[in-house]
C-alpha cells in the first residue's frame, strides 16, 4: 500500500525489519537498505533499467533477499516544491510495483540527494569512473537515511 505521509507508513511497519530506499532514475535504480533497527542506511547496488517487468523483478529479488518490510522512494520534486513529470513517473512506478510486491511504500523528498552524494564521493577522493558507478545507490542511501531520521524523530523508527 502506498502511504503519502511517512507517519501513516510508519504505523504499518513490523518491528526489527529492514527498509529499502530507492533512487529512481531514467536509466538506473539506486537501492539502499537499512539495518533491522532502522538507524543506518547503507547503499547497496544500482540496477540498470530495461523494461518495467525486468526492473521490478530485479528489485523484488533484492528486497526479498534482504527481508525488507517497507520501501521509501525518492520523490524528485522541483526546487520550488512542485511536482513535474519525473514525480508522475515515480508515482506510476510505485503503483505498478505495488502489483509485483505487496509492501508498504512512501515517498521522500529527494531534492539535492544526488548533489549530497556527489559531494561525499568527491570528499572521499573517488575517481570519476567510480562515482558514475555508485552515485545512484549512494543517493538512495541519502534518501533512506533522511526517512529513517524522520521515523526516529516521530518515535516509530523500529
Amino acid at each position: 500500500m502506498i502511504h503519502p505521509e511517512i507517519a501513516a507508513f510508519a504505523t504499518t511497519l513490523p518491528p526489527l525489519r529492514a527498509l529499502a530506499g530507492i533512487d529512481l532514475g531514467e536509466k538506473t535504480i539506486g537501492v539502499a537498505v537499512s539495518d533491522t533497527f532502522r538507524s543506518v542506511a547503507t547503499p547497496l547496488e544500482t540496477i540498470r533499467r530495461r523494461k518495467f517487468t525486468q526492473d521490478a523483478e530485479a528489485l523484488a529479488a533484492i528486497l526479498k533477499a534482504r527481508g525488507v518490510c517497507g520501501l521509501v522512494l525518492g520523490l524528485p520534486l522541483n526546487m520550488d516544491g512542485t511536482e513535474g513529470p519525473r514525480c508522475q513517473s515515480t508515482r506510476a512506478f510505485a503503483r505498478n510495483f505495488e502489483r509485483v510486491l505487496d509492501l508498504p511504500m512512501t515517498f521522500w523528498d529527494e531534492r539535492l540527494s544526488t548533489v549530497a552524494a556527489e559531494r561525499a564521493l568527491l570528499e572521499a577522493d573517488t575517481t570519476r569512473k567510480r562515482r558514475a558507478e555508485v552515485i545512484d545507490h549512494v543517493a538512495a542511501g541519502y534518501i533512506l537515511q533522511g526517512a529513517l531520521d524522520r521515523l526516529r524523530h516521530i518515535g516509530t523508527g523500529t
